[in-house]
């Protein structure tokens, strides 16, 4: 079973949530830092307003605070753009015969937005949420969570994903790991090499040539 990572990694989408941090933050005079950025970066959204809660010191209650999120985000995800070599990937995998399914910690409504804008949720057997599951990936628990969701055993999954946390978490699970490039958290690249299984900047390099084309090189 492969089990695909949604932002960063299936799609080129967490510039949504960094420009959305960024405005929140400036409406209240606050500055967008690194500690800010690894208390809320790929974590589901409860936990996230309450991180930030505690981290700003701010009066808002969390079920504001994640409203106010909802509402900066708006229709971006309706924009989001696959990332190179994912479509293709997608189906070559489909010829396989191969099972897939997502896994995310995006909100569902964002979700189902971009997968149907993209054309992509019939690739996929299921879609997990960590958000309805309550954890967090880097947490091995919502690995094994997700693998039981779709049917398989943890350690015949294969996870695709951009954040070294949740290939962590994931591995922690029994899982094999394939890291993938995001511009938006490139400084964790060289931790990702030296963590992963297998870490591409590209789904591209996981393309197979056909017949013809490899006789002829």
């Amino acid at each position: 079973m492969y089990l695909f990572d949604m932002d960063g990694t299936l799609m080129d989408s967490n510039g949504v949530w960094k420009k959305v941090d960024r405005e929140f933050l400036d409406r209240r005079g606050l500055a967008y830092t690194h500690a800010y950025y690894e208390g809320v970066a790929h974590t589901i959204l409860p936990l996230a307003a309450k991180f930030t809660k505690e981290f700003c010191h701010l009066k808002e209650s969390c079920e504001e605070i994640m409203a106010e999120w909802m509402e900066l985000a708006k229709d971006a995800y309706a924009h989001v753009a696959v990332k190179p070599g994912v479509r293709a990937y997608l189906k070559q995998c489909q010829r396989e015969g191969r099972r897939m399914a997502v896994v995310t910690s995006s909100v569902p409504e964002h979700c189902h937005t971009a997968m149907e804008q993209l054309d992509l949720e019939k690739y996929f057997e299921q879609i997990v949420f960590a958000h309805d599951l309550g954890i967090e990936k880097k947490d091995p628990d919502l690995w094994r969570a997700a693998a039981k969701a779709v049917g398989a055993e943890p350690e015949d999954c294969t996870v695709f994903d951009d954040s070294l946390s949740a290939c962590k978490g994931a591995r922690g699970a029994r899982m094999r790991v394939v890291g993938v490039y995001d511009r938006y958290f490139e400084q964790d690249e060289k931790a990702m090499r030296a963590f992963c299984d297998v870490y591409i900047r590209s789904f591209e390099e996981l393309l197979w040539l056909p017949e013809d084309k490899k006789k002829s090189k």
